[in-house]
């Protein structure tokens, strides 16, 4: 892994490279005695199970098994080869690396990608040189400054302005260098009908760039000065834009989120924008679609809080209730920033000023469930007894799903003063709600969906057998101990029962034989599968003992051999039942001596 670098830049970038820092910009993490915990970024969960431990350098997920040290995780999480991964830690530290020869690794999808990137950061700047500085562009400017845009928001979200051209950026990139065909894939160009030549995708349109979660511009949503359709015009999916996957503003607001331990959802850009301007900058959007279960586990990786602040019309309020759904599934807890007037925020924020949108909408947010009784009201006249038992119904509902005895308590005693009802009957009819509710069966499909995202635990949660504690306890000092595996060398040597065991134990034998001092995250680069790595991050967070005996080594020994020897007891016995169903009791009695020798060795 990694021989094309030299080893003393490896080490000098891991040394520079605080592994708590690295992960802590992927995943929230909080510090629970030694090490850090948050929720595991390779695999769904509600509960943290993923740790990381500052002293050893590395991370592992008690969940999905996941592990390794600072360079793997960029791996595993990235897609990053090791070299990627290398020069991209080694970026952020200023540690200037070896120019490097290409690899049979480095494909031309990864140059494309490059190439991609590099158009749309160009394009980024030179739409925004059009905008601000140039007479053509003046008329959109002054549409944004009229719209509340002020300069400074201008330069702080990059906005810009594509020309009223059909091929004006088409040429522009070409005398760049960049191949035609390769920017219409990245979507920044059309081919026309029938014809070798290409043409703008975006013109004559506000350019606002959405950049990925570490910055970088991927893509562009085009707006209309007028009133023409479409209204926004949006990057196509490409190989560097995944809207499912991707949140407007997330890399800029990822401070604030951890600041403020809350992130504040809306449908549009121009909400967003609106938002940061009020000093509401913890504010992230979709991509103009719905939240995906993607977008919200990014959410949840980062903070537990979200706070939905959609438009207030019919469809943004069945967006909240859409959204909702999926950042509870995800392990959130959900408020809701309810405006009135069926004005979108950004509307609002024009109206009535940041001060009162700040205070009024996001300082007064409600929990769900409030939010959900003013939904299950609208258009209903609760006067009307039908309407009203449908009411209560769909409240005592929603309310079955509730995991917090005191929030129900409140609610109900809500119903009851209003509807003037008995807690005892709207407890009664929440208690059978509730019990319908654990007896229904999930439907085969779900099962298997279900069944299908979930990814098993790599490590069982079942107690291990003697011996394969012992392996790991016996791995667990080598790794912090060169002298510790040179005695298990000059006793037990390559004798591991597991074969993942022989083989770290030979790796490792091998790496302090190069004359390397006992460091787990060092010695997880040498490892040449993430298998391996795996097993050897979850071992490395054993709690052990810093004084070992030597009658622990003999015990953690005996164990590994006589679990061999056990396996020899099984075999002869096998081969002494089959003697004597061939009525061959010489041999039969023979063996039997041998299965007595075996076990008085295993009590010796």
């Amino acid at each position: 892994m990694g021989n094309r670098i030299p080893d003393e830049l490896i080490e000098k970038i891991q040394r520079t490279s605080d592994i708590v820092d690295v992960i802590s910009e992927y995943v929230q993490l909080k510090k629970q005695g030694r090490n850090y915990f948050g929720l595991c970024p390779f695999h769904g969960e509600k509960s943290p199970s993923f740790s990381v431990s500052a002293d050893k350098q590395i991370f592992h997920c008690f969940g999905c098994g996941a592990g390794g040290n600072v360079f793997s995780f960029l791996m595993q999480h990235e897609g990053y080869t090791f070299i990627e991964a290398a020069q991209h830690l080694a970026d952020k530290e200023n540690i200037e690396l070896p120019t490097l020869a290409p690899s049979e690794k480095t494909t031309s999808v990864s140059k494309d990608t490059e190439k991609m990137i590099a158009a749309h950061e160009l394009l980024k700047k030179f739409y925004h040189h059009l905008l601000v500085n140039t007479k053509e562009g003046q008329h959109a400017f002054d549409y944004l400054l009229n719209r509340g845009f002020t300069k400074e928001v201008i330069d702080e979200f990059e906005i810009g302005y594509a020309l009223d051209s059909w091929d004006f950026i088409a040429k522009f990139l070409v005398k760049r260098g960049y191949d035609a065909s390769l920017m219409e894939e990245a979507g920044l160009l059309v081919k026309k009908n029938n014809s070798d030549d290409y043409f703008d995708r975006f013109r004559n349109r506000i350019m606002f760039p959405i950049m990925d979660h570490h910055g970088m511009t991927i893509a562009f949503s085009g707006r209309v000065l007028g009133d023409e359709k479409p209204k926004y015009l949006n990057s196509p999916e490409t190989k560097i834009f995944n809207k499912s996957k991707l949140l407007y503003n997330f890399h800029r607001a990822r401070v604030h989120i951890r600041k403020n331990q809350q992130v504040i959802l809306f449908e549009g850009f121009a909400d967003v924008i609106s938002s940061t301007r009020s000093g509401v900058e913890q504010a992230i959007a979709t991509m103009g679609t719905s939240l995906t279960e993607d977008q919200a586990k990014i959410i949840r990786r980062n903070v537990s809080e979200v706070t939905i602040c959609y438009d207030s019309d019919s469809a943004g309020i069945e967006a909240t209730i859409r959204a909702s759904k999926i950042l509870k599934d995800a392990g959130c807890k959900v408020k809701v920033a309810m405006i009135p007037d069926g004005l979108d925020p950004d509307d609002y924020i024009k109206k009535f000023g940041s001060e009162k949108f700040k205070n009024d909408v996001i300082g007064e947010s409600v929990s769900l469930m409030t939010f959900k009784m003013n939904y299950f009201r609208r258009g209903k006249n609760l006067q009307n007894e039908g309407e009203r038992l449908q009411f209560i119904e769909n409240v005592i509902t929603e309310l079955s799903k509730l995991e917090n005895a005191v929030e129900k308590e409140i609610f109900l005693n809500q119903l009851s003063k209003e509807f003037e009802l008995s807690m005892e009957v709207l407890k009664e009819q929440l208690h059978q709600k509730e019990k319908k509710s654990q007896h229904q069966q999930v439907p085969q499909q779900d099962k298997s969906d279900l069944q299908h995202r979930k990814r098993a635990p790599i490590q069982s949660k079942r107690l291990l057998p003697a011996f394969h504690t012992a392996e790991r306890m016996l791995i667990g000092h080598m790794l912090r101990s060169k002298d510790f595996a040179e005695k298990v060398l000059d006793r037990l040597g390559l004798q591991f029962n597991i074969e993942e065991h022989k083989a770290i134990a030979t790796y490792l034998y091998g790496y302090y034989e190069e004359g390397n001092e006992e460091n787990v995250s060092s010695f997880l680069s040498k490892l040449p599968s993430p298998e391996l790595q795996h097993i050897v991050s979850n071992i490395a967070m054993i709690s052990l003992n810093t004084e070992v005996s030597e009658q622990e080594i003999s015990d953690y020994i005996k164990q590994v051999l006589n679990h061999q020897k056990m396996l020899m007891i099984k075999e002869k016995e096998v081969e002494k039942n089959e003697a004597e169903r061939n009525k061959l009791y010489k041999e039969a009695a023979q063996i039997a001596m041998e299965i007595i020798q075996l076990k008085q060795a295993l009590k010796s």
